[in-house]
């Protein structure tokens, strides 16, 4: 497994994601720029540090999800990093790139020397508190891309317990940097997924029994994430859904516990919650077929198997459109299937 939170090892992924709609990504304000920097700014980072500069920022180069949630608010980064090609990152591929520089579509890979040509003010990357570093300067990435932070100041809100805490962090960045905040395509988002986490709700309480994993499997292990470290999965739990804390995570690595095949079942959910940059309509099946102890687990047997967003979700629009499908897979669901 690659010593990091969201990507497993390339070997192990077949990244293949269920379409967006296009409004989960829809930027909002267009493509108007931030307001023209004006006097001292500073914001408060993940990590505690306040980041001060002389004058707002306005050539801001950010990581992909990153670089979405700031979309979303009208703030056009000059250039952006991908773990993934931009054609198939579940925060980018429904998005209007044009005229932005594409600094890198792998993780761990940036090329800082185009970077550096961008001449940014700020860097904008989240904030892993697990790894103490922010995105793309992580433990494992080559060097030479960590040299992006030499370029100019980094900022960005901690990967905490919410999603909905992260949106609201890249809300007030975005507002820092002189982002309307109030306008009603954003005001409809908002509404749009309140009301989207209102039927989730209902749907999680009709089902007081249902059990759910989220899982990753790879070539050598089954993943188990721990909801500790998976904000996205703190707020199912927190909306009702019953995710399985894992008893053993890695404890050098607690993002996951990691299974050996011969120990696939050691978790009988209800659901498999499928790690969503992994997962195709036929995963479930494909993994049965690779790895017959896949079908020990008796969700995976009886096909009970949904995408999970994995890591990935920035924005209000996202998270409504995720949770959507959440909650028609709930509402499927046998909560008996595990027993």
């Amino acid at each position: 497994m690659q010593k990091w939170r969201p990507v497993l090892a390339v070997a192990a992924l077949s990244v293949a994601l269920g379409t967006l709609t296009a409004c989960g990504n829809d930027t909002g304000t267009g493509d108007t720029a931030a307001a023209a920097a004006s006097g001292p700014w500073s914001f408060t980072d993940g990590s505690g540090q306040v980041v001060k500069a002389d004058k707002k920022p306005t050539r801001i180069i950010a990581h992909a999800g990153e670089a979405a949630a700031l979309l979303s608010f009208g703030i056009k980064p000059v250039g952006v990093y991908a773990d993934e090609p931009v054609k198939t990152d579940p925060n980018l591929k429904n998005l209007d790139l044009a005229g932005i520089e594409i600094l890198g579509e792998e993780w761990g890979k940036i090329d800082v020397e185009k970077a550096a040509a961008l001449r940014p003010d700020l860097i904008v990357g989240d904030w892993w508190p697990a790894e103490k570093a922010h995105s793309g300067m992580e433990e494992g990435v080559d060097e030479k891309s960590k040299k992006l932070a030499d370029l100019a100041p980094v900022v960005g809100v901690a990967q905490g317990k919410s999603i909905v805490a992260l949106a609201e962090g890249y809300e007030d960045l975005a507002e820092s940097l002189g982002a309307d905040v109030n306008s009603p395509q954003i005001a409809a988002n908002k509404k749009r997924f309140e009301q989207a986490v209102e039927t989730f709700k209902a749907a999680t309480a009709s089902k007081p029994g249902l059990t759910v994993a989220a899982m990753s499997p790879s070539t050598e292990k089954v993943y188990v994430a721990n909801p500790e470290y998976a904000p996205e999965l703190l707020d199912l739990q927190t909306w009702g859904l019953k995710v399985i804390n894992p008893a053993s995570p890695d404890p050098a690595f607690p993002y996951w516990e990691n299974l050996s095949w011969e120990n696939a079942d050691t978790y009988q959910p209800d659901l498999i919650l499928f790690d969503g940059r992994s997962f195709t309509p036929t995963a479930n099946a494909e993994w049965g077929t690779k790895q017959p102890t896949w079908f020990k687990i008796k969700a995976a047997k009886a096909g009970a198997a949904v995408s999970w967003p994995a890591f990935w979700l920035h924005t209000y629009a996202d998270f409504a459109t995720e949770l959507d499908k959440l909650t028609q897979a709930v509402k499927a669901a046998d909560p008996n299937v595990g027993n």
